[in-house]
Formats: structure tokens, sequence, C-alpha cells
């Protein structure tokens, strides 16, 4: 599955939630979490996820009241 990377506010998300999100299933957009990077000092989320394309991740932020600051897809090196 592709991998993206985007950005957004961390706000209104707490730590706690975004380690729990970590974990959850993909949703039914097909998008689940590869990584998520914070920064609670700046107040950005740098998510690491696998969709079946970026209008996934527009949408699974969306549901969630977000809007993304940019999304690229990107390859990794990690195996898995």
């Amino acid at each position: 599955m592709p991998k993206f990377i985007d950005t957004h506010p961390m706000e209104p998300f707490t730590e706690q939630q975004l380690r729990d999100l970590q974990n959850a299933p993909a949703d039914e957009f097909g998008v689940s979490h590869h990584d998520i990077l914070f920064s609670k000092k700046d107040n950005l989320i740098y998510c690491v996820l696998e969709a079946p394309n970026a209008e996934a991740i527009h949408k699974h932020h969306a549901k969630a009241g977000i809007a993304c600051d940019w999304i690229h897809e990107v390859e990794s090196t990690r195996s898995k």
C-alpha cells in the first residue's frame, strides 16, 4: 500500500490520543498509521500513513475535523 506523510496542527489531539491512534485498525477509507511524529512545542503533527491514495488521507483527516497543510506520497527504506 502506498505511504504518505502529512502535517497539521497537533491541537486538538493529546499525546495519549495520538498513542491510541497509532495502533488503531485501518479506517473506512483504508487509512492506517505507520508512524505519528509530533512536537508539542511547535504544535505540529507529522503523520506517516498507509492509504490507497491522497484523497483517502484528506477524508481521514476531514472526519477528525483537521485540514492538512500538505500531503506527499513517500517511499520508506524500512522493510515490513
